[in-house]
């Protein structure tokens, strides 16, 4: 058959297409006892029609699937074909059912090769999301298992057909079309000869699914990033640099941004009220300004109730009660909650200068609009964070920095990249612009804030969703739909995380809580 003589239509079937249905089933199920009763189909396109799906040839029907709704506790357990058929061959269709169950996917046999029962599959599948179901169930034959039967057992069987060993046109094709094998049902359909009643339970879940009990209060799907790309500039008061903040803060919530991010130490012009000569003295002027935090995170923290904006408080210097210096993230939530993540690799010259202390704790915060986390500039060179934090399930990382040179930025910039690729997340760099001649190590700052995601066909081609112009003070956007994370992980043309050898290698968090006088023994 030409494919120029092909003029195929999907479309839902209907009671008036019995005649034609009967027919290709008794082409097609020759061997199991060919077409359903006229009423059993009847009554299955009277309760479920979205659910009964055909392909036409010019009005000629050449492939068929049908589908019952059941509960799915019930039936991805072990059960047989007449535990779905009620008296008078009468498909059992569980209207309140949480799951679709395949019931026949046939396709005339002269029109094999053209991937129509494909096209049925994918149909199905987005049925499944649109009704926001658990998954798609279904009892498979193995019609091939009895040329093999004196030699493998079925489960030896179906192991050999997964890994192409073997070619079974059912279970194949069902693998093929992203089905796992759930069990071996036995004497499901003892009728069927060829399979010598054994199945395979096969399932298709719906990574998208919300319990219905949870859809009033599932998170968001679509969520608003905005990030400023802060200008360093000499400042003679806290109230001036609030003053700006807020200015900021006030502007991106009124794009009904879900965050306001801002870059690392992004209120280290303060060191400048203090005058030059006090400057000198690095580790002073560092806890000058470390000063200033607390009245920061209060401030901040007004601010994203007050404008309804979860902030991402770039990062600030902060002094423990031991003396000691920490560079802090501080995630203000909307709500009037106060998170901190402190920096976990510091710098040579923040070490040298500064005497900063790396932090020992790293987290995923659950926010009103995602999981998410931040690694503050270094820190995210260092893959194994970015990983771990991936293992919780974070959606979008952010990371504020500062960088002086370009090649500095570069190496944050394509790590961040990376980390996006290879965690299948979203990334949100934030820092700084400018130049502060007057301030002792504010001299230059370099930057080019952006939004990176992972690198598969439902995300930009270069897998960079917003960029700003480099070294000039503004405001960058970007819309990030979290769904597109949750399919990418599952059925992208790369999983990269459900790819990972866990059986060569591993990576764990110690446990530090040590240091803070914890018993372990007790735990």
């Amino acid at each position: 058959m030409s494919l120029d003589d092909l003029h195929l239509n999907l479309r839902n079937l209907t009671a008036d297409d019995y005649p034609q249905l009967k027919a290709l089933m008794d082409k097609v199920y020759d061997d199991i006892g060919g077409a359903w009763p006229e009423l059993t189909i009847d009554k299955l396109v009277s309760e479920f029609p979205d659910g009964q799906l055909l392909i036409e040839d010019d009005k000629t029907i050449v492939g068929v699937a049908l589908t019952a709704l059941v509960d799915y506790d019930e039936f991805s357990n072990p059960h047989k074909y007449d535990d779905l058929i009620g008296h008078r061959e009468v498909i059992l269709n569980d209207l309140d059912g949480d799951a679709m169950y395949g019931l026949d996917v046939l396709i005339d046999p002269d029109y094999r090769g053209y991937r129509l029962g494909r096209r049925l599959y994918e149909a199905r599948k987005e049925l499944c999301r649109s009704m926001n179901l658990r998954a798609i169930l279904a009892g498979g034959r193995i019609p091939e298992y009895h040329q093999h039967a004196d030699d493998l057992s079925p489960s030896e069987y179906i192991e050999k057909v997964s890994r192409k060993e073997i070619h079974d046109p059912i279970l194949s094709f069902q693998l093929a079309n992203d089905f796992l094998v759930k069990r071996l049902l036995r004497k499901y359909l003892p009728e069927d000869e060829k399979s010598q009643g054994f199945a395979t339970l096969l399932e298709w879940n719906n990574i998208l699914y919300e319990p219905a009990e949870r859809v009033l209060e599932s998170r968001r799907t679509q969520v608003r990033v905005g990030a400023v790309q802060w200008q360093m500039r000499e400042f003679d008061s806290v109230e001036t640099v609030l003053q700006q903040v807020e200015y900021f803060v006030d502007a991106l919530s009124g794009y009904q941004s879900d965050f306001a991010v801002f870059p690392e130490l992004f209120n280290a012009p303060l060191m400048g009220l203090q005058d030059r000569a006090a400057q000198r003295d690095q580790l002073a002027a560092i806890r000058f300004l470390s000063g200033f935090t607390e009245r920061f995170k209060t401030e901040l923290s007004r601010m994203a109730v007050s404008y309804n904006i979860n902030i991402v408080a770039g990062s600030m210097i902060e002094e423990a009660e031991d003396g000691k210096l920490y560079n802090i993230a501080y995630l203000c939530h909307r709500d009037g909650t106060l998170e901190r993540q402190a920096k976990l690799h510091i710098t040579p010259q923040e070490r040298r200068d500064w005497v900063i202390e790396g932090g020992d704790d790293l987290r995923v915060f659950d926010t009103d609009a995602g999981r998410v986390g931040i690694q503050i500039c270094y820190d995210v060179e260092f893959p194994e964070l970015s990983r771990l934090l991936a293992e919780q399930d974070m959606d979008i990382l952010f990371v504020p920095f500062w960088t002086d040179t370009k090649n500095g930025y570069l190496r944050v910039r394509h790590c961040a990249q990376a980390r996006a690729i290879e965690n299948e997340c979203y990334v949100v760099l934030c820092g700084s612009v400018g130049n502060v001649p007057s301030i002792e190590n504010l001299d230059i700052q370099y930057a080019q804030s952006s939004v990176f995601s992972p690198s598969d066909f439902a995300f930009p081609h270069d897998a960079v969703l917003a960029e700003t112009t480099p070294n000039t003070e503004m405001i960058m956007f970007s819309d990030l739909d979290l769904t597109r994370l949750t399919v990418v992980r599952s059925e992208g043309s790369v999983t990269n995380l459900k790819d990972r050898r866990k059986d060569l290698f591993d990576l764990r968090w110690r446990d530090w809580s040590w240091k803070s006088g914890a018993n372990l023994e007790d735990n």
